[in-house]
């Protein structure tokens, strides 16, 4: 090494220059995102708490159009139980009973509402739900007795047929066999 290297002093490693108005520059961008941030944030809070509102109105509003659908109904067996108990006419209450079913099976009809058939097919647990397997001379798996019917609307089941169901005929024992 030679003197001259020998006498410079080991400089410090440089660091680079910041100016303090940079800085300030940065330090003011941050504090405005973080106020933008925290609009956004209660803006957003905001905007779930409206639609959940905007959803809770909208199912009542159905509702309300779906219970006003049926009030005709309702108001139809009303009049019916009530002529029935003024006249006891066991025929015009049963004329006026079948009118109001088939008024039923109109709206549920124009719902989009299908009855699940059940007895004879075979089972189906995305349809049916068995209640009963008894031993009989249907097939296995086939639907013998339907405790309630099952009803499918656009495609998803609204309640699915209460059956019971066939486990095959009974197995007749061998001699010897305990």
């Amino acid at each position: 090494m030679s003197e001259k290297e020998k006498e410079k002093p080991i400089e410090e490693k440089e660091q680079p220059s910041v100016e303090a108005g940079e800085i300030a520059k940065k330090d003011e961008e941050i504090r405005n995102l973080v106020d933008r941030l925290k609009r956004l944030q209660a803006e957003f809070e905001n905007y779930k708490r409206r639609t959940s509102k905007e959803l809770e109105s909208l199912a009542e509003r159905i509702s309300d159009r779906t219970i006003l659908e049926f009030l005709p109904l309702y108001d139809n067996l009303q009049r019916a139980f009530a002529n029935y108990a003024s006249d006891k006419n066991v025929e015009g209450f049963i004329a006026g009973m079948e009118r109001i079913f088939a008024q039923f099976t109109q709206l549920l009809e124009q719902k989009g509402v299908t009855k699940i058939e059940a007895v004879g097919k075979k089972f189906d647990p995305a349809l049916h739900e068995a209640l009963l397997s008894v031993e009989s001379e249907e097939e296995k798996n086939t639907i013998i007795e339907e405790f309630s019917a099952g009803y499918i609307r656009e495609g998803r089941v609204l309640s699915p047929s209460r059956v019971t169901v066939s486990k095959g005929p009974a197995r007749v024992k061998e001699e010897g066999e305990g």
